[in-house]
């Protein structure tokens, strides 16, 4: 959880007025580390933390299924390789459509046949 800036400023003006950092740490129930990241972090400019850039990529359900048909046995890793994601993705959007890569061993079908 991040903490609200105003916050970080408090903690940061408590030090400045002299009170150490034990005691600040203590005061505000907030670990010495991340004190001393925020106090590194104002020296550089700011307090805020940095947004975090991240590249969502949709999975064309057409491809995937069009894909599974010509690669039945191909692994989780392997798919996600072609569409460039993450394996969590290509087995979540799996689910979304219903495709089940479990496929039955031919054992079990023989052995249904016989009875």
């Amino acid at each position: 959880m991040a903490y609200e800036i105003s916050f970080r400023k408090r903690i940061l003006e408590a030090l400045d007025e002299g009170k150490s950092m034990a005691e600040v740490s203590r005061l505000f129930n907030v670990s010495p580390t991340s004190i001393k990241k925020w106090r590194q972090k104002l020296a550089e400019g700011s307090l805020e933390d940095p947004v975090r850039q991240r590249n969502f990529k949709k999975i064309d359900p057409v491809k995937l299924k069009a894909y599974m048909e010509e690669h039945p046995d191909a692994y989780l890793y392997e798919i996600a390789e072609v569409f460039q994601c993450a394996t969590s993705s290509i087995h979540e959007m799996l689910v979304k459509l219903g495709l089940r890569r479990k496929k039955k061993s031919t054992t079990y079908r023989e052995q249904d046949q016989k009875k």
